[in-house]
């Protein structure tokens, strides 16, 4: 379909056959153990490029850095199509072919680049029931967070990167980088990052011109009117392999300012179709814990 405007209208054939597909698709048995209603797929660091498929396609280097993680083929050529042709991955399960991508985050005082060494996307309802939730339409774009922002991200402030700890300890690190805007954790610690995606689609396009006007967040009772079409709501949990320090950091998005308020996360959805529904039916439906295979491992 061609966009107009920034518009991407999703094939409704298409998408319709999705549907009915899931529909028709039966539950596995549910387990006896967890009952957070999710799917996941784990990824690693794939590559790092100046392009982005969905701010800029078609223009090479037209972008801040990113590290993309998922599908291996992403550049800023990179259509709907090609993530089904060229499916090879950096995430578990391979059904998932979408590629995931954040700006860069380098070090304040050496200008290195610090990759990914965890990044877990989860697929999971986000209200106190699943009613009405269908799988995501392939070849939805997103994007969480705001490339433009740039406030300081102090101790405690929203939106900041945090230590992930296990056991006692201090999200906001034991100590703060010289300008306030980045933790410094302490052992077994280190640097995470989390961007949350609305649960609500519009269920007319695949994308809009400021990539975030097709999608909206929704409430326990539902999705509101103008997106009324319930979607799991990816989650980002990235890891870094930093504890933080004196200098800092900063992010392609925002060289100059070295806080943590630019990050942001793009999602472009694409799954082997009948893999996503069944998660969706197994896990989200039936509101169970799934693993990177899909299932409830406590009910085999």
């Amino acid at each position: 379909m061609v966009a107009k405007g920034g518009w991407i209208p999703v094939d409704q054939a298409v998408w319709g056959k999705q549907l009915a597909d899931y529909q028709r698709t039966k539950a596995d048995p549910p387990g006896n153990a967890g009952n957070l209603p999710e799917f996941r797929a784990d990824c690693k660091y794939s590559h790092r490029k100046p392009d982005d498929p969905i701010v800029a396609p078609g223009l090479p280097g037209a972008s801040h850095m990113h590290s993309f993680v998922g599908n291996k083929a992403v550049d800023a050529h990179t259509t709907a199509g090609d993530l089904m042709k060229f499916t090879a991955t950096t995430c578990k399960p391979v059904v998932d072919h979408s590629a995931y991508w954040v700006p860069t985050l380098y070090e304040a005082a050496s200008r290195t680049p610090v990759e990914t060494t965890g990044f877990r996307v989860y697929y999971r309802s986000l209200r106190s029931n699943s009613t009405g939730v269908v799988p995501i339409p392939n070849g939805l774009r997103m994007i969480a967070g705001d490339a433009k922002k740039k406030v300081p991200t102090p101790r405690g402030a929203q939106g900041q990167f945090y230590c992930a700890f296990y056991g006692p300890g201090d999200i906001d690190g034991y100590a703060r980088s010289e300008n306030g805007n980045w933790p410094i954790c302490g052992e077994p610690a280190s640097l995470h990052f989390m961007l949350q995606f609305p649960d609500c689609w519009d269920g007319e396009n695949l994308d809009s011109p400021n990539h975030k006007d097709h999608v909206a967040f929704g409430t326990n009772e539902g999705c509101p009117a103008a997106h009324p079409v319930r979607i799991p709501a990816l989650t980002f949990d990235i890891a870094y392999g930093a504890k933080g320090s004196k200098a800092g950091y900063y992010l392609s998005s925002d060289p100059d300012g070295r806080s943590a308020s630019s990050m942001h996360g793009d999602a472009f959805v694409m799954w082997d179709a009948d893999a996503m529904n069944q998660r969706v039916r197994n896990c989200i439906a039936q509101r169970r814990t799934c693993n990177n295979d899909g299932y409830d491992p406590f009910s085999y």
